[in-house]
């Protein structure tokens, strides 16, 4: 799919986020990027598979 030199990495790949975004709208809080992942401005993810990655949340701090 990705037709950047060096290749992006594929959206089974634990850094597919640094794929190169093909199209952003901040606005809505998304990004497609080029290996056909949907990165949501909360870190969540949703991948070409239909496969879903829960944001990534901070651990809460302790009082």
């Amino acid at each position: 799919m990705c037709q950047h030199r060096p290749e992006c990495p594929s959206a089974e790949s634990e850094d597919r986020e640094a794929a190169v975004p093909v199209a952003c709208h901040p606005e809505q809080g998304w990004s497609l990027l080029c290996n056909g992942v949907l990165l949501f401005e909360d870190t969540g993810e949703l991948l070409p598979d239909g496969r879903v990655i829960a944001p990534r949340r901070p651990a809460a701090s302790a009082v």
